[in-house]
């Protein structure tokens, strides 16, 4: 049995989510500890949170900052940034990151404030 798996970004389905378009690597696996995502930030991302999960953002293209509690932090490439549960985050500007969730991906473990704008009157899709 194999002690590691190996994921190559451009084989992944890109997906549209709150944030931008994503490629999820180890998050189909249920005994994955990790996920890692590679997401290019929308224009206008939701800001939500997670009750559960810490994520990693490690900026790799383009420079903006990150909404985190209200509070904009500037970032640029090789900037790292850990995002502990309940911190109400976002990015702002045009940015390419790999986002490292512990544990791993969770679609349940999204949540935005009451009377935060979702487009379309739905929950967003993370």
């Amino acid at each position: 049995m194999k002690r590691y798996e190996a994921i190559e970004f451009a084989d992944l389905p890109d997906l549209e989510c709150c944030c931008g378009n994503v490629r999820r690597a180890f998050a189909g696996n249920e005994k994955s500890p990790a996920s890692v995502h590679l997401l290019e930030l929308a224009d206008e991302p939701t800001c939500h949170y997670h009750r559960k999960t810490t994520e990693i953002y490690l900026i790799l293209e383009g420079e903006g900052c990150l909404e985190l509690d209200g509070e904009l932090v500037p970032v640029k490439p090789m900037s790292a940034v850990m995002i502990k549960p309940g911190c109400r985050h976002r990015g702002v500007g045009k940015m390419k990151i790999y986002n490292i969730s512990v544990p791993r991906f969770d679609p349940d473990d999204f949540f935005c404030d009451e009377g935060d704008v979702v487009t379309g009157g739905e929950t967003p899709v993370h």
